[in-house]
């Protein structure tokens, strides 16, 4: 199976894990991987997560010209591409509706790092961009601001999360793990006040997590293969 056909396959898997973890609603959101040089594999528009199959998926060119489709990509596409044209290390994208990131989203509040785990996989406080209409090429635009060249994640403005990856295990990960943060944070709130970690400590943890976490000494950390079962 060559490289484009796999990653309809791990669209279709990602868009049930969506569903089943409450990180996607109906149709709204959208998924993709950039498996070769030149083709861009999109979810297509207005086709709910859970109805979604292998042949459904639409396959593009970095310009936006459709290579093959039974049906209309997604309308955020030119958010897609725009972040594939700034970022080389990005070979995954999700852009999710879920609940919590969704609300800091529309008051327009990054979600900064509260625990461990955002720190070791997002690295980062999660930025807001400005706000710009959906499937609009200044969505795009203000979304690459935001995110700049070493982001691994971005709200946007009254309309949802963007994780990004050079997989989609890993970009799906940093999704789970920001919804995660962004539902403590807000419980915390009702406790008292929230306290971010240290930029300094957030670099420590980040860098530890990439070069030492996981089953084997010496390896960087890879999301897993989402066509194998955990052992």
């Amino acid at each position: 199976m060559n490289l484009v056909e796999k990653a309809k396959e791990e669209i279709v898997i990602i868009s049930r894990k969506l569903m089943e973890e409450g990180l996607a609603f109906e149709s709204w959101g959208n998924i993709s991987c950039h498996p070769v040089e030149n083709q861009v594999v999109i979810t297509p528009s207005a086709i709910p997560y859970g109805e979604l199959h292998y042949v459904d998926m639409v396959v593009v060119d970095l310009q936006g010209h459709i290579q093959e489709s039974r049906w209309k990509p997604s309308s955020e596409l030119p958010l897609h591409l725009a972040i594939y044209r700034a970022r080389q290390d990005v070979k995954a994208i999700i852009h999710a509706h879920s609940v919590y990131a969704a609300a800091f989203a529309v008051v327009r509040r990054e979600i900064s790092v509260g625990l461990e785990e955002m720190a070791q996989v997002v690295g980062g406080a999660v930025p807001v961009a400005a706000y710009a209409s959906p499937g609009s090429s200044a969505l795009a635009e203000q979304a690459v601001k935001a995110m700049g060249k070493k982001g691994n994640a971005v709200l946007l403005a009254s309309h949802g999360l963007v994780t990004v990856g050079k997989n989609l295990g890993e970009a799906l990960l940093r999704c789970r793990v920001i919804e995660r943060n962004a539902r403590i944070l807000l419980y915390a709130a009702f406790l008292g006040t929230p306290i971010p970690l240290e930029e300094k400590e957030i670099n420590f943890l980040h860098n530890t997590f990439i070069h030492t976490y996981g089953r084997y000494t010496q390896n960087k950390y890879t999301a897993p293969d989402l066509n194998q079962e955990r052992e």
